[in-house]
């Protein structure tokens, strides 16, 4: 499945922000958290995300593995949405830190990330 949703308007969110706004699970550096979103992408094809993202944007995936943070960082990604309770494991925690990538962990699905989304107007 692959959908696909750009933010029309620019968001000068940033991801304490969306952090405070949510229930979300967030593991991220102090640092890292100060990033602005503009803007979302959904998609879990990863050579389609890398071809059709932009810079900045907040990736909504079910995917939770260490190469989802590699195209997070080629992207340059504001930060991962895990969506549906996929499980995070500690190699790609680990990495996400190390490349300053914040990854949000939620139960929601990527319609409900994405309706979130909108309504925090991003």
């Amino acid at each position: 499945m692959i959908v696909v949703f750009l933010g029309a308007m620019e968001s000068n969110m940033k991801i304490k922000e969306l952090a405070e706004m949510t229930n979300w699970q967030l593991h991220a550096s102090i640092q890292s958290q100060e990033k602005e979103i503009r803007g979302a992408f959904v998609g879990d094809l990863l050579s389609w995300v890398m071809g059709h993202s932009k810079p900045e944007q907040a990736w909504i995936t079910v995917q939770a593995h260490i190469n989802v943070v590699a195209v997070g960082v080629l992207r340059e990604f504001s930060c991962l949405i895990i969506c549906e309770d996929s499980q995070v494991d500690e190699a790609m925690l680990a990495q996400a830190l190390e490349e300053n990538l914040p990854i949000f962990q939620t139960t929601l699905s990527a319609f409900d990330v994405c309706r979130k989304l909108i309504e925090l107007g991003v």
